[in-house]
């Protein structure tokens, strides 16, 4: 008799949907709605499925948690205004340029904010731009600098390698 390809199951407190796959491992998701998914080899066990989402019990509602409130963040309408945000990250990307001037033959890149849900900045060095979050504006002055130094770099190296 053929496993159903995808159930419902609770352990530990946890409610989560299974999926059967052809994967190697177990593969625990905690998606945006606090929903939790695992997907697993076609062949193992419940057992061992169950064990392993017990197992982890904790970091699931942890995870819940940190979702949620991503969630409610993300419903909220931002405190400051495009042009303020931009003034802002222009402002730190004045102090930043002359550190990269000579990389970017003098040229200044052309900054850009918008909504972005998963990324604070973006840099296209072929467009010689950098797009920044605008709810990055929000964050501490810290992390302002931190973000645009970070983007500016990828003028210098376009990846996340280790050489970056």
């Amino acid at each position: 008799m053929a496993l159903p390809r995808q159930q419902t199951r609770t352990v530990a407190g946890v409610t989560y949907t299974l999926t059967r796959r052809r994967v190697r491992n177990i593969n625990l998701r905690v998606r945006a709605d606090g929903s939790v998914a695992v997907s697993a080899p076609l062949g193992a066990p419940l057992a061992q499925v169950d064990a392993f989402v017990a197992g982890r019990a904790r970091w699931i509602e942890a995870a819940r948690v940190r979702a949620l409130a991503r969630g409610e963040e993300e419903q909220r309408p931002c405190s400051v205004s495009r042009e303020d945000a931009l003034a802002l990250f222009t402002q730190v990307s004045d102090a930043v340029f002359p550190l990269f001037a000579q990389v970017l033959n003098g040229q200044r890149p052309v900054l850009k904010v918008r909504q972005m849900k998963t990324r604070w900045g973006v840099c296209v060095p072929a467009k010689r731009q950098i797009t920044f979050s605008l709810r990055l504006a929000e964050k501490p002055r810290a992390a302002v600098e931190y973000v645009v130094l970070h983007e500016y770099a990828h003028f210098v190296r376009a990846d996340h390698s280790p050489a970056f």
